[in-house]
């Protein structure tokens, strides 16, 4: 599979003069095939021309759209041959299978016991009218 990398510049907004060119459609294709020229040199490939809104500040407190036109370009940065084989991967561990639950028996083995009671905590953390003597006694405090 491959993947890519994208890069997106302003397209020119004027005419670049060149030698033979007068007309203004004629300058702003040529600053246009300069541009095109300079990213395919460097390894992009053109996708495409979008006009994308911006919006931006004006004043202290306003804001305003404009229009921006930008060229779209790509490039490949991963091919299938340079991605991790399978083996590679990292691997799920295995879900423990009936021989390894069961005992030498093939019968289920129990949890081992618990060998101390539980120390249950209390069930209301509120004080009692009534106090406990030494003796088993009750007393009112």
């Amino acid at each position: 599979m491959m993947r890519y990398e994208y890069k997106v510049v302003p397209a020119p907004q004027k005419g670049a003069k060149a030698k033979g060119v007068k007309t203004p459609e004629g300058r702003f294709a040529n600053a246009v095939e300069q541009v095109l020229n300079q990213m395919g040199q460097e390894g992009w490939e053109y996708q495409r021309a979008e006009l994308l809104p911006s919006e931006e500040r004006t004043g202290l407190t306003g804001s305003a759209v404009n229009w921006r036109n930008v060229l779209v370009f790509r490039r490949a940065v991963e091919t299938v041959a340079d991605m991790p084989a399978e083996e590679d991967a990292p691997q799920v561990r295995p879900v423990p299978g009936p021989e390894e639950v069961l005992g030498s028996d093939d019968t289920p083995s129990a949890p081992a016991p618990i060998a101390a009671e539980a120390n249950d905590p209390p069930l209301t953390l509120k004080p009692s009218d009534e106090a406990e003597t030494p003796e088993g006694e009750t007393e009112k405090t």
